[in-house]
């Protein structure tokens, strides 16, 4: 056990909302939606006291009204976001070099060779959420374990404002009682899938063995096989590989109805989908390319809460941005195109990470 790496991952609580909340003091205490104020708009963020009413990214902006009277919308304030995020990974850096962003607001963090040597794990990611809290006014989720699995479904299990431990002799009755749409790796589709097969927990999912779950589940089977048992050998990377991957189409003839449009969306979203298994990746934030009879080209993006990989998590998203942000194109559309970006390795089996939402232009 003594050649253990001891890993902490980072996240920012409610990020882009609680930065809002911060600026904006009369903010606080409110429910917040970043990123959506016109009815046709999609919400970016939401702050705790909004996610309490159902409201979370990705939604609607109208049916984030239906669904938190009074909900504040305000406009995001990217650069801003941008400049928090360095204040925070500077903090990381006095502890270690060994670092993985993963967007604006969580990382992963190697400690096993810290910078400040002499400290427990535990007690860096005290310091760490400690150093955030009073120096960047706002608070941090942290997980501690002995990989990247553990030390990411850590980091959600007390938020916001919470430090989860998961030790080696803890590890397994801990993922035991774990329901697996907590699995980080296990999106919507498949935790509903996994539903309906009679998988609720991660001791559930111990029952199979390999081949059985990548018979039901594909190649990310091998992955759950493994991190129901506590094992993930990934190390935390520096340094990235291919940035996206798509696909796109043009059109013989120009789409007009919006409804056609999805079901030409949907052949371009099988496609990206196989492509990703193809080149075992799989991807966070997704941007639709919209190019119109005049030749205008548009792009809508946004980075889901959610995991994505499979064609029905696609073409939910572009779905979402065709008709939402800002409505369906009002001239003919000569080509669409799907395509994925923030990449993570497919080559363990293992799902993308996690991203919150981030709405682009």
């Amino acid at each position: 056990m003594a050649d253990l790496r001891k890993i902490i991952h980072v996240d920012m609580d409610a990020f882009y909302a609680s930065v809002e909340q911060r600026d904006h003091p009369d903010l606080k205490g409110r429910p917040v939606a970043v990123g959506g104020s016109s009815k046709r708009g999609v919400v970016a963020a939401a702050s705790y006291e909004a996610r309490e009413f159902g409201v979370h990214s990705a939604m609607p902006s109208a049916v984030a009204a239906r669904k938190c009277p009074g909900l504040i919308f305000v406009p995001a304030r990217f650069e801003v976001y941008r400049a928090v995020s360095k204040q925070v990974r500077d903090i990381f850096l006095r502890f270690t070099e060994t670092l993985e962003p993963l967007s604006l607001d969580e990382a992963y963090l190697d400690v096993t060779s810290s910078l400040q040597p002499g400290l427990s794990a535990t007690e860096m990611a005290r310091r760490i959420r400690r150093a955030i809290k009073e120096e960047v006014n706002l608070t941090a989720s942290a997980g501690v374990s002995y990989n990247k699995f553990l030390a990411k479904v850590g980091s959600d299990h007390q938020k916001p404002d919470g430090l989860t431990v998961i030790r080696p002799r803890d590890a397994l009755a801990f993922i035991a009682s774990l329901p697996v749409e907590k699995f980080h790796g296990v999106g919507p589709v498949t935790a509903r899938r996994m539903h309906e097969q009679g998988i609720r927990t991660g001791a559930d999912l111990r029952q199979f063995e390999e081949d059985e779950l990548v018979q039901r589940f594909g190649k990310a089977g091998r992955y759950y096989y493994r991190v129901c048992r506590g094992q993930d050998e990934r190390p935390v990377r520096m340094h990235r590989g291919r940035k996206s991957l798509g696909a796109e189409r043009t059109f013989e003839t120009n789409l007009t109805d919006p409804r056609e449009m999805v079901e030409r969306l949907a052949g371009i979203a099988e496609k990206v989908s196989e492509r990703l298994q193809n080149a075992q990746l799989a991807g966070q934030t997704i941007t639709l390319k919209i190019k119109t009879a005049d030749f205008q080209i548009s792009t809508r993006q946004t980075s889901t809460s959610h995991l994505v990989h499979d064609r029905e998590d696609i073409l939910e998203v572009v779905d979402l941005l065709l008709h939402h942000a800002p409505a369906p194109p009002e001239k003919p559309v000569r080509l669409l195109g799907i395509s994925l970006s923030h990449l993570r390795s497919l080559a363990d089996g293992l799902p993308p990470e996690q991203l919150r939402l981030d709405l682009e232009g």
